[in-house]
This record gives structure tokens, sequence and C-alpha cells, in this order.
């Protein structure tokens, strides 16, 4: 059991990658923390988690763009286990839209979700992670934390921007033990990517059919999405890492979309 009785936060885990990632932890013996948006969908998560593993998983409800709420919740972590192990920063949300049409207060949601979120959640779990003297930081970011497209403006610039707060972390983290590493997915099919298909299809004058094939896993070297368990695995290995010989750094998930 590479988790055995770690504590493991996941934003945005009700669903999606997140959900897979935390299965997948506490699978390996973890204690999970379904941190979401949606209070009733994260305790439905955590109820069905329970059912198979009894005692490991307790939800928390949390707007990470919220400073109160992420505090809060962070809280009512320690209260429950005492301790914080890993935390993966994976709420997210996208908007699509040229630049000349896309609307300020979208930009700053976007950059608020992704960039505030990671930085929040970071800095509340941060002290506890000193004080035991380890910790794992994993951080969502993209093949576009690397690359860009059109349309996606914020959701670019925040997830490049999640390469440098790694970097950092990584840093400042290593004399007390705790490693930040980003995970960089390409288009894995999940209700986020689906809402992307007609709004790409519109906005680009093409079929959705010719979004998927020819925007999304174009580049791909066998036109496959990425799955919610490749993900996972990736998040595993830097989760259960047992050295600093793995921080700062990024790894692509993608089928070869894009290559370093």
């Amino acid at each position: 059991m590479k988790l055995q009785d770690k504590v493991c936060i996941v934003t945005g885990s009700a669903s999606g990658i997140g959900l897979a990632i935390a299965r997948r932890y506490i699978s390996e013996g973890a204690r999970i923390v379904i941190a979401d948006l949606n209070k009733a969908a994260a305790e439905t998560t955590a109820a069905e988690l329970d059912a198979t593993y009894p005692g490991r998983a307790i939800a928390v409800a949390m707007d990470v763009t919220s400073e109160e709420e992420v505090n809060a919740g962070i809280a009512e972590v320690i209260a429950a286990w005492g301790r914080i192990d890993v935390l993966v920063s994976n709420a997210g949300v996208q908007i699509v839209n040229p630049i000349e049409h896309y609307a300020f207060a979208d930009w700053k949601k976007m950059l608020a979700i992704h960039l505030d979120g990671a930085f929040l959640t970071t800095r509340a779990c941060l002290p506890h992670m000193y004080a035991q003297g380890s910790g794992a930081i994993v951080l969502m970011g993209s093949v576009h934390s690397k690359e860009a497209s059109p349309l996606k403006s914020a959701y670019v610039t925040a997830k490049h921007g999640l390469l440098g707060l790694c970097r950092v972390i990584a840093k400042e983290g290593a004399a007390h033990g705790v490693r930040a590493n980003v995970i960089c997915p390409g288009f894995v099919r999940t209700p986020l990517v689906d809402k992307q298909i007609p709004e790409q299809a519109k906005e680009l004058g093409i079929s959705e059919e010719e979004v998927v094939r020819k925007v999304m896993l174009g580049q791909t070297v066998d036109g496959e999405f990425t799955t919610v368990e490749d993900v996972a695995e990736v998040a595993l290995l830097f989760a259960g890492f047992g050295s600093n010989a793995l921080t700062g750094q990024s790894l692509v998930v993608s089928h070869g979309w894009f290559m370093e």
C-alpha cells in the first residue's frame, strides 16, 4: 500500500478526474477528503467510498476561491484526522472564447479557480506539512501548461502559471520534506471536455466530430482520449514518491499530443 493511512485532500473530487484520483488513493490505503464546491455531491461520493473502505472518506464543502472556506475546510480535516499528507489541487472549469470577446469577469473567474485555488489550498496545508516534516502537493496542470490553443486565453495563462507556483513550492518546501509536482493531462473525456465540444464547434465553424478528431485528438499518436485512470496513476506516482528526487517537475500524460 503506497499511501497507507496518508490523509489526502483532493479538490473537485465529487466527479471526473478528482474522483478517479480519490478512488486510486483510497485503494492504496489512503484516508480521503472529498473537497468540492457541491457539498451534497461531495457527501454522496464520500459515502460511496466509505461503504467500501469504512472510516476512510469524509466530505468537506470548499469553494477554492474563498480564503475563508479553504481555511475552514483544512481546519475541519485537521480536527478529524490530525494531519495532511497529500494535497491534490484539481478543481477547475473551462470557459472558451476568442480574446476579443472574452469577458473580463470570465477571465478573473478562471484565474481565481485555477491559480488562486491552488495557492490558497497550498498555503493552508503547508503549515501542517511543515510541522510533521513531510508532504506532497500535486497541482493539476494541463498540456496547456506547455502549449496554447485558440479560444483558451485564461485557461492557458492559468495552467502555465501553475508551473511557476509548483517550482516555488518545491524550492521552499524541500527543507521541510515537502515535494510539489504538476500533472499535465491531454484531453480527458469528462463533462468539462464534453461541454467544450459544441462550444468550440460553434466558435470555429466546424462540426463536433471535427472538434474531437482534429482539434482535441489530432496531435495524439493514436487518436485516443487520455482517461481519468491514466491521470490517477500519475497522481499516485507523485503522491507516493519517497524522496525529493522528484519535485518541481511536470509530467505530460496526453497520448503523445505534447512531447518534451
